[in-house]
Order: C-alpha cells, then structure tokens, then sequence
C-alpha cells in the first residue's frame, strides 16, 4: 500500500513561477485593503473594483507557467498517493500533472453564479458586470472570500489526518483555518517546512519529527523530492 503524502502549500509556492501573494507587509493586496477586494462585503460596496481585480490576476495568471517546484510534486505520484491541499487560487499544480489537488480558496479559473453556488464554469476570460448564470444571476469569481465558509476543509482534514508525510511549502501558516491544518496530522508523520523564512510557533516547534528546510520552493522542493525518491529506491 502506498504511503500518503499530504502536501500544504501557500503563496510562496507559486511567488515563483511570477505571480503576486497579493498581500504585502502591510495588509494591502495590489495596493487594496483585503476587505475591499476578498469579502462579501467589498462585492456588495464595489463589484466592478472586485471584478477588475480579479481579471486582472487572471490575466496574469494565464500567462505563468509552473516552476521547478510544482514540476518535482508530480514525481512524487510514482511511489506514493499524494494529494495537494492549496491556499492558492491557480492552476499550477494541475498544469504542472499533479492528479489530487484541493483548493481550498477557490479556483481563479472559474466562475461561479452569486445566487445558486452549485453552479459554477470553467472561466478563462474576463468576467463582467451582466456576466449571468444560466438561472440569470450575475456571476462572480470562483473565490471564498474572508467571512465565507471553506467547502473543501473537511476533505483536506480527512486526508492530513492520514498522511504518512507532510509537506508545508510557502506558507506562513498564519491564516484561518487552512493555517491549523498540520495539527491534524498523526503524531508519528514526519513534517517537512519550506519557506526561506519559516513561521514556527510554540505547538509546531514541538514536533520533534519537524524538519526545516530554508529555501524557496522552485529550490528546495526539488530537492526533498529527490531525497525521498532516492531512500525508497527511485531516482528522479
């Protein structure tokens, strides 16, 4: 039987491959206040500020292309059942050929109608004010905004609860609840962290199978990979 892989990865995953985290050191995302552009409430004040912020992260991430880091991830899926659970909103993990991923925040790929939420599209485009569902709603970025629920969390509980082995790449784990994800995680898993500037606190740094690496991801997910596929017999 395969062992579980859980991999958990934030902004720093994809900082990379040319895409924005958004937020900078101030609170601000692209120079917005995050209630403005990521809440219920920003779209009810201003959706047109919404929309063009999130056509404008659209645009730019069409034009990425997945790193080293999301490359070596789709290694992984020879000699173990790996599942990505992601804080990020693009596709490069899909693009890069990892099969398991979890998005945890939505998907910037898609839209998906204000009024019936189960209606949602591949959406590769623009969306604008007028945009409707096939019911006649407007339709707005596939996003769960601060404030909303996180439809996929039981689903990544369930699987890091599992894991053999998980892997933290770019991520402060410092936002709600994604951040309390790798509690969850059996005592006995090993932890691997990379972020070339590691957040570790009290509870996390007392995981004496926690093991930090302090590169970025297109570096040292290549490499952890590769240390892995070689201890169980399959170089990269």
């Amino acid at each position: 039987m395969k062992k579980i892989i859980a991999v958990l990865t934030g902004a720093g995953m994809s900082a990379e491959s040319g895409l924005s985290t958004f937020r900078d050191a101030g609170g601000l995302w692209e120079g917005h206040d995050v209630m403005q552009v990521a809440s219920p409430e920003g779209w009810a004040d201003d959706m047109d500020l919404v929309l063009e912020f999130y056509n404008q992260r659209r645009r730019q991430l069409i034009k990425a292309q997945p790193n080293a880091g999301h490359i070596a991830l789709t290694q992984l899926e020879e000699l173990f059942d790996v599942t990505i659970i992601t804080q990020n909103v693009d596709d490069l993990h899909e693009r890069a050929g990892c099969r398991h991923v979890i998005h945890l925040h939505g998907e910037l790929l898609k839209a998906r109608s204000t009024r019936y939420a189960d209606l949602v599209y591949p959406w590769s485009k623009d969306i604008l004010r007028g945009n409707l569902c096939e019911r006649g709603a407007q339709l707005r970025p596939h996003i769960v905004w601060f404030g909303e629920s996180v439809p996929m969390m039981d689903e990544a509980v369930r699987v890091v609860s599992k894991a053999d082995l998980v892997l933290v790449i770019g991520t402060s784990m410092q936002v709600y609840p994604a951040a309390g994800l790798v509690y969850y995680a059996p005592p006995e898993a090993d932890i691997y962290y990379i972020d070339p500037r590691p957040q570790i606190n009290t509870e996390l740094a007392m995981r004496l199978n926690l093991k930090v690496i302090r590169k970025t991801a297109g570096e040292g997910v290549p490499q952890l990979v590769d240390s892995l596929l070689r201890h169980t017999g399959l170089e990269m």
